[in-house]
């Protein structure tokens, strides 16, 4: 039997109860989403709450799935609190690009636990380089760093479509806020992981200039 870090759990748990409270109570629900007017105007909370709020039981359980097969890895290099303050610093951080990016648009919302997951995603890749992973639809393993380009590519065409109340920003914000996290605890990784690092470090570079060209 898998035994999961407490934090990781009280993590997962926080996110399904107030996840279903949401789905349950439009009230709710619209209370803590993060929505930049009413951030604009005070509302604070909703830069942190949003982030374990989700569209809907498919969005939730995404999130959580990936959460939940990279968390061990970030744990087990970072220690529990040295991985709650990576992942408070992913969602914020997240949802701080998401404003920034959407400040023009006071109706914009979104919700979702994607930019601390990004974080823990990037930092766990950057940990364990020699990292494999497999897509469903494509059962061949591939490297960590090819995953999370393709992680990238998937935030941009999000992005630019607009069409669901995903915080698609908060991935790469979140991604950003990982990787510096992870060097800031582990520097070290600099070195040891240097060619990901730079895979890493380009991906993102290479999103924000898109992201630029929106403007």
């Amino acid at each position: 039997m898998i035994t999961l870090p407490s934090v990781v759990t009280a993590i997962i748990i926080s996110n399904v109860l107030l996840s279903f409270l949401g789905f349950k109570n439009q009230l709710f629900f619209n209370k803590y989403q993060f929505q930049i007017g009413k951030i604009k105007a005070g509302e604070q909370i909703r830069m942190w709450s949003s982030g374990f709020l989700h569209v809907d039981f498919n969005h939730l359980f995404v999130n959580m799935l990936s959460f939940y097969f990279f968390a061990g890895y970030v744990v087990n290099s970072l220690g529990e609190m040295k991985f709650l303050a990576l992942y408070l610093t992913s969602l914020y951080f997240g949802n701080y690009l998401s404003y920034r990016y959407h400040n023009k648009q006071d109706n914009y919302t979104a919700v979702g636990a994607s930019g601390a997951v990004s974080g823990v995603v990037f930092s766990a890749i950057l940990l364990y380089p020699d990292m494999k992973m497999m897509l469903l639809f494509f059962p061949i393993p591939l490297p960590g760093y090819l995953m999370a380009a393709l992680y990238m590519v998937y935030t941009i065409y999000g992005m630019r479509k607009q069409k669901d109340n995903i915080g698609h920003t908060a991935h790469f914000g979140g991604a950003i806020a990982g990787l510096l996290a992870t060097i800031a605890f582990v520097p070290s990784v600099i070195i040891d992981s240097g060619f990901t690092l730079i895979i890493l470090a380009v991906t993102l570079i290479t999103a924000a200039v898109i992201f630029k060209q929106k403007f």
